[in-house]
């Protein structure tokens, strides 16, 4: 029984589930420090490189091995490009000094595409690759994408890298 558990537990969709909470709540608390500059720039930093390890990791566990399958490659390919703007939004945010009317408005534009990012991803992607994929490449999946984030995490940077 713990095997089957610990297979479970290791389910790529779990796994980017999990993180999408993790960035959900970090964005709720960045929004509840905007009146304090000092917690709200470390806690976006924080929120900044979390969500590009992330992005890489599941680029890598999931999105090249559904882009070798046809019925997949459009969905794949939007996923990315999606990862992409983000991380521009994020890589603007991160060079505004303040967190001024400027910063705020961006913050705010930046939270509602990555929620429509993530939501759409549960909601849509998830589903239809969950029932295409057996458990076993989930779960093989999912331990790359264990492997590869922090790899990607302690590479990542907040801003542009120069």
């Amino acid at each position: 029984m713990p095997n089957k558990k610990s297979s479970v537990s290791t389910s790529i969709f779990i796994e980017l589930k999990t993180d999408h909470d993790r960035h959900r709540n970090m964005l709720k608390r960045i929004k509840e420090e905007i009146n304090n500059p000092t917690v709200c720039k470390e806690l976006f930093s924080n929120f900044s490189l979390e969500v590009k390890a992330h992005a890489l990791a599941e680029e890598q566990a999931l999105y090249s091995s559904l882009m070798k399958k046809p019925e997949f490659t459009a969905d794949a390919r939007h996923s990315v490009a999606e990862h992409k703007e983000i991380e521009d939004s994020i890589n603007e945010l991160a060079e505004l000094k303040a967190i001024d009317n400027k910063w705020i408005n961006q913050f705010e534009i930046l939270e509602k595409d990555y929620l429509h990012h993530i939501n759409e991803e549960e909601e849509e992607l998830f589903i239809k690759a969950q029932k295409n994929l057996s458990a076993s490449e989930q779960k093989n999946m999912g331990e790359l994408f264990e492997k590869r984030k922090p790899i990607e995490k302690s590479s990542a940077t907040v801003g542009e890298e120069k």
